[in-house]
């Protein structure tokens, strides 16, 4: 066709390239440039991750610390999203199953610089740089972050000489199951994490290997409850009235109808602000710590 030598491809042949399955380089090339995004990007704001300010979850996963903490605050809908938070990052945030930051480690990262100034995340102990080429861990609860064979070669040295592991950096103790692979791909690891929280929630740890008072909070309610016609519900009623009697002084006295629920509307949103205030201050305080 067009004397140009060339031919038109039948309709099998085409069906039959279309189908045709990835090869393993093609494969390993689409993982590394996914890892690599995965090692740039926070994936809740699409923001670059900040090196000295990264923390994880107990899948592996990086963040930046302002993106989670922005999500953790309370939202101003009834939906319960978060404040000023665009909707794909808060569903990004409810899919990934961080419920505070007990459920993060900071990971600590060894910045270095190379010839031309460009600053990189490295391993402290083989200096390679860290990153989608090189298979990192991180060590619960200090977050020290190393490249994975450098990390196995201490710790079987470590087994050998009976001694309890240390993290080269801190020297804080850690357990084995405690070494968290950062972006996991093989499904070894993947369940090795997933059994790992398991367990970790049957003990009331976290992953930061905090206490999780979250079950402590929930049998605190269902005690209330249950002892609501005690004389500890009957205080809590009058409590209640009390705190409804104070809500309700102000606009009651205003005869106006308009106004009144202008008023009530206005201190309804005072006191949420104050609330988040208060949550934001205590997520805060919590970080410090």
């Amino acid at each position: 066709m067009g004397n140009d030598g060339g031919s038109i491809p039948k309709r099998r042949e085409l069906v039959k390239n279309s189908a045709r399955a990835k090869t393993t380089t093609e494969l390993r090339e689409t993982l590394l440039e996914s890892l690599t995004h995965l090692w740039t990007f926070c994936p809740l704001s699409s923001l670059p991750l900040d090196h000295t300010n990264t923390v994880s979850d107990a899948r592996g996963r990086l963040y930046n610390y302002e993106s989670v903490l922005q999500c953790l605050l309370p939202g101003a809908d009834d939906d319960g999203g978060a404040s000023g938070v665009p909707e794909a990052e808060a569903e990004a945030f409810r899919e990934s199953g961080i419920k505070g930051l007990k459920d993060v480690v900071k990971v600590r990262f060894a910045i270095r610089k190379d010839d031309k100034g460009r600053e990189f995340r490295a391993c402290p102990v083989s200096l390679k740089e860290l990153g989608a080429a090189t298979r990192a861990v991180y060590l619960v609860p200090c977050g020290h972050v190393f490249a994975e064979a450098a990390m196995k070669e201490i710790s079987e040295s470590e087994s050998k000489e009976g001694d309890e592991r240390h993290c080269p950096e801190c020297s804080e103790a850690f357990e084995e199951g405690n070494v968290i692979p950062i972006l996991p791909t093989s499904e070894e690891e993947i369940k090795r994490l997933r059994d790992r929280s398991e367990d970790l929630k049957a003990r009331g740890l976290s992953h930061s290997l905090k206490k999780d008072k979250s079950k402590d909070k929930k049998k605190r309610k269902a005690d209330e409850a249950a002892n609501g016609d005690s004389g500890h519900g009957v205080n809590g009623k009058g409590k209640k009235e009390k705190k409804d009697k104070d809500a309700n002084g102000i606009e009651s006295r205003i005869n106006n109808p308009m106004t009144a629920s202008l008023t009530a509307k206005v201190l309804a949103e005072q006191e949420q602000n104050n609330k988040r205030r208060k949550m934001a201050e205590g997520l805060r305080r919590e970080a410090v710590r």
